[in-house]
């Protein structure tokens, strides 16, 4: 049975990425990741982003401004996120969210950015890509709140989870998606491990981050998604599934929440 897997988080646009963008891509094609979403998070990122889609179209596209950086930069960048969306150059919104671990930007001004790129996600029928930390609270109240006043629902997915299991239950439950990165495999990782166990497979993707946090036998070093294997086969042996099963239904998840076309299709 073949092995396909999908990164459903990667900032190839990244400073630290960019420059050397032809190698991990090949390196990442030759581990089998045939698709990656790449998280675009400012202007100069967006557009190094899709200077990309020509020559790797199975490289796709999400960007917002980060809650980190919503204060400094969120205003003078909604607008061309916004008409990135609209014009369908975008899989997805994100990563908008919550941060209240480190706080580098306002509550008010994060929950303010939050709403209105789930606003943006709406109105292109696009799923949005979430950073919570320590902001669950929050983050569900706004969410539930902003589907009430529209209406509607739209997809989305919690990236790099790291939260409590009734966190996660939480997301379970309102179908969301979760998604596991490199720190699920560090030995203290013991509660995340046990989250990994209980997440529906139809409700589970996985990612890299890269370039950070990349799995256990690379840690300390520049993350890139040929690591991905290494995630996934971590997970499979704590579900206690085939790789190849992991595999495939990470990768049918990823096609399905960000609308990808099968990269094995003609």
């Amino acid at each position: 049975m073949s092995r396909h897997f999908t990164d459903s988080h990667a900032h190839l646009s990244s400073d630290k990425v960019f420059p050397a963008i032809d190698a991990i891509l090949q390196r990442a094609a030759e581990s089998n990741v045939r698709s990656i979403v790449n998280i675009c998070t400012d202007i100069p990122s967006l557009q190094k982003g899709l200077s990309l889609i020509e020559k790797y179209p199975w490289v796709h596209h999400t960007a917002a401004t980060t809650p980190h950086d919503v204060e400094k930069e969120g205003e003078a960048v909604f607008d061309t996120i916004a008409a990135a969306a609209r014009n369908g150059s975008l899989v997805a919104v994100g990563e908008t969210g919550l941060d209240y671990y480190y706080e580098h930007s306002n509550r008010a001004v994060q929950k303010d950015f939050l709403r209105r790129y789930l606003h943006l996600a709406l109105e292109c029928h696009l799923p949005t890509v979430i950073h919570c930390r320590e902001a669950f609270a929050d983050f569900f109240e706004i969410l539930d709140a902003e589907y009430q006043i529209n209406q509607r629902h739209a997809p989305g997915v919690l990236h790099c989870f790291t939260g409590t299991m009734t966190e996660a239950e939480q997301v379970i439950k309102r179908g969301w998606m979760l998604s596991l990165s490199g720190i699920v495999t560090f030995k203290k990782s013991t509660v995340l491990q046990q989250i990994a166990c209980e997440i529906p497979l139809d409700q589970l993707l996985i990612e890299t981050d890269t370039p950070y946090l990349a799995p256990q036998s690379h840690r300390g070093q520049p993350n890139e998604p040929a690591y991905l294997v290494e995630t996934a086969a971590f997970i499979a042996h704590l579900k206690q599934i085939p790789i190849e099963d992991l595999a495939r239904h990470t990768t049918l998840n990823a096609q399905k929440l960000f609308q990808l076309k099968d990269e094995g299709e003609e």
